[in-house]
């Protein structure tokens, strides 16, 4: 009895930490370097000026971008209703069997519910991370235009940019 329930306590242990959510890449913000003596009250009129401008040319402002677009979910929710589920139904089975066991029932029905749970909630996950990631490469895809337009006025006005 100990052991079933080690093993599968493992088990979605191992399931969790596979399918644990990833935060999406982000675009990276180039730096401008004053390369012709500008000080520094210039280079940021010149930012700002650029940052306006890019935002005009592009129609987005990386102030307005989400990191991420639409939210994860953790997956607890389905692993602790189909434990519950797992457990009723273990509790009748034990209460059936002729050791008549309903703790044991009980913890194995637990672990085998969340287990199927648990891989319910890996495929509704996947679909919404399927989406984000849509969403989320076009949002770097404007990003990327609107550093690429300040990063030519940037360059217009005499910075080295990276």
């Amino acid at each position: 009895m100990k052991l079933t329930v080690k093993i599968i306590s493992l088990t979605l242990l191992g399931w969790g930490a596979f399918f644990q959510n990833s935060t999406l890449a982000q675009v990276a913000e180039p730096f401008a370097y004053p390369s012709e003596g500008q000080t520094p009250e210039q280079q940021q009129q010149d930012h700002a000026a650029c940052y306006t401008w890019a935002r005009q040319q592009t129609g987005i402002s990386p102030s307005n971008v989400s990191p991420q677009t639409i939210a994860q979910s953790s997956g607890r929710s389905g692993v602790m209703r189909g434990a519950a589920r797992g457990s009723l139904l273990g509790v009748v089975g034990g209460a059936i069997s002729r050791d008549n066991n309903v703790g044991q029932g009980a913890a194995v029905g637990a672990g085998i519910g969340a287990l199927a749970g648990l891989m319910r909630q890996v495929d509704e996950d996947r679909s919404v991370d399927q989406v984000a990631a849509q969403v989320n490469a076009e949002e770097q895809q404007r990003l990327q235009r609107f550093y690429q337009a300040w990063t030519a006025c940037m360059e217009g006005r005499g910075y080295s940019v990276r």
